[in-house]
């Protein structure tokens, strides 16, 4: 590796930060089952932030929704501040985007999903919410193994002067993500190929 001058990519370990507020709280349903045997089974969401600019003295705040049926990040929202309108618009987008769906849904316990407008507009939808034990990644592993992946393998090798920048960057990655990442085999379908045949 020293005589191609190559270096390997080491992903580093991580410290949560969830702010526990609220008491709209649910059982860990999903129990670290994270084996679906359809689409729109089972859910998990997160939040996740990145800097930009010169110097890195701006965050953005990432929130997205996957399936663990297929890893396909099904909605994302970009915003500058984390606060309950960037969860209510990643949720409300997974939800439109696909009618009719009961998943098992499963979050941390983070301020943003013990609000009512969030367990609202989840029951009304017919989704059964299931969160992780405080302190517990774990619990939420392949949504935390997601925010790896697109950190490791794009975003720490990247500057982002502006949020523009770093919004484009992240819609690149996940469309590679979900299209060619695990290059979805299945009669050469892509996820979204596949999901709407066996819709």
């Amino acid at each position: 590796m020293r005589s191609m001058n190559l270096k390997s990519i080491i992903r580093r370990k991580t410290k949560g930060c969830t702010i526990v507020r609220g008491n709209e709280f649910e059982e860990n349903i999903l129990n670290r089952d994270f084996k679906a045997d359809n689409i729109n089974k089972k859910w998990v969401t997160d939040v996740t932030y990145l800097k930009y600019g010169e110097n890195h003295e701006h965050k953005a705040y990432l929130s997205a929704v996957k399936d663990l049926y297929n890893g396909e990040i099904i909605s994302w929202v970009v915003s500058k501040t984390n606060d309950n309108p960037l969860v209510m618009k990643t949720i409300k987008a997974a939800i439109e985007a696909n009618p009719g769906v009961t998943p098992i849904l499963h979050s941390d316990r983070g301020f943003q999903y013990t609000l009512k407008e969030y367990v609202r507009e989840v029951s009304k939808a017919g989704i059964t919410r299931s969160m992780s034990r405080v302190g517990r990644c774990i619990d939420k592993a392949p949504m935390e193994s997601f925010w790896s992946h697109f950190k490791d393998e794009y975003y720490y090798d990247c500057t982002f002067i502006t949020y523009e920048e770093l919004v484009t960057g992240i819609a690149d990655y996940i469309n590679y993500y979900n299209n060619e990442r695990y290059q979805w085999n299945l009669k050469n379908l892509t996820p979204v190929e596949y999901r709407n045949q066996i819709a």
